[in-house]
């Protein structure tokens, strides 16, 4: 049998993100006979799904974190990897803001596929962010292909002249659809393990990160805890990590609503805790395409969310928008008027609108095998 093709990811690292969990959910559904994925990683610290991409027969390679001050020696760890690891079928490009750097490298070391993948529609504040758009300025005339998982990311990381000259790739964030379906015996029984049974409980799903603005989410929860005294009590489920936790469990107690916001950290069954919520909230400052957002829409959830999101993610007629602009009581007016709905399967919208990961497999392969995209859209 012929050995499978390798396709190289370049990611930070293997944690349990938004980008890392839309290519493992790939990844688990590829043909692993026909494509294999390696992943090159910007640091030594063991992650999340080291341990699942060892046992799919992936490997996983280390290179310097990128600092300003050490792209010389970041060059140089990377020309060395490509001069002995250069049989990749392609390199696809996850970190965008060194992508300038990495990709024309392994390009020159005959790797044929070279591909930058657009997954936020914006960057960190402040020096670090200013960097990243520097990094990326020439981007879109250093890969074959640009990807792209929204109108809004491919103009954020690639540029309008790119995106307006059809040279973008739209390539959807697919995820494993049926996993979410709305369940009532595991709703049940999540909201018993949490304890939250009869309560009304919003949700929201992120690393604790800037971009993700939980600062607004908390204070519209508890602006929202206000009206309990009309016989309704409230919970919050937090799920993710992050640099910023900390702070906002300080900020929770500031606010008085420690006691009803649960900050449960990463769970491989993510899946599951969609089921406890009743109402999905997501004020994000900017995104890519939040898989998330498609996660609750699969798990039948009304979900409000910033209007700076991409209008891609709206599937379903279970998304609103509102502007982070407001203050946050009109977030609570429209949650209220909008708690009391029927909730239901949307499983075959999710799918119909391209975002089921199984059809998506399929594509990608088809892709890495023949090198020849599923449209002309190539520059």
């Amino acid at each position: 049998m012929a050995e499978p093709i390798r396709i190289l990811h370049v990611l930070g690292n293997t944690q349990l993100g938004g980008a890392e969990s839309r290519i493992m959910d790939l990844y688990r559904h590829l043909d692993r006979n026909r494509v294999q994925f390696d992943f090159l990683v910007h640091t030594e610290k063991k992650g999340y799904f080291d341990e699942e991409i060892d046992k799919l027969g992936g490997r996983i390679f280390r290179v310097p974190r990128f600092c300003i001050y050490n792209i010389f020696q970041y060059r140089k760890a990377l020309k060395d990897f490509f001069k002995v690891h250069n049989k990749f079928k392609a390199v696809q490009g996850h970190i965008t803001s060194t992508a300038s750097i990495y990709l024309p490298i392994a390009k020159k070391a005959g790797i044929p596929i070279t591909i930058a993948h657009a997954r936020s529609a914006g960057v960190d504040k402040g020096v670090k962010g200013i960097l990243t758009r520097i990094l990326r300025r020439n981007l879109s005339d250093k890969a074959d292909y640009l990807f792209t998982c929204s109108e809004l990311a491919g103009i954020s990381v690639f540029g309008n002249k790119a995106v307006l000259e059809g040279r973008t790739v739209f390539v959807p964030n697919a995820i494993d659809s049926t996993a979410f379906d709305y369940n009532v015996k595991k709703r049940e029984e999540m909201r018993r393990e949490l304890n939250v049974e009869n309560k009304y409980v919003l949700g929201h799903v992120g690393r604790f990160h800037y971009a993700k603005n939980h600062e607004y989410l908390l204070r519209i929860f508890a602006k929202l805890c206000e009206s309990e005294k009309e016989g309704r009590e409230y919970a919050l489920l937090l799920l993710g990590e992050g640099g910023g936790m900390e702070g906002m469990k300080a900020l929770a107690k500031e606010l008085g609503i420690e006691d009803k916001t649960y900050f449960l950290g990463n769970h491989s069954n993510i899946y599951d805790y969609y089921q406890a919520m009743d109402y999905f909230v997501y004020p994000s400052r900017y995104e890519g395409l939040p898989g998330t957002v498609i996660e609750a829409q699969s798990a039948g959830l009304t979900c409000l969310m910033s209007d700076t999101i991409c209008e891609e993610v709206i599937v379903t007629d279970l998304v609103q928008t509102m502007s982070i602009q407001e203050d946050p009581g009109k977030w609570v007016d429209h949650i209220r008027i909008s708690s009391d709905y029927e909730r239901k399967s949307h499983v075959r919208e999710i799918q119909k609108a391209g975002f089921d990961v199984s059809a998506q497999a399929e594509i990608m392969m088809k892709f890495y095998e023949s090198g020849r995209l599923w449209k002309e859209s190539k520059k």
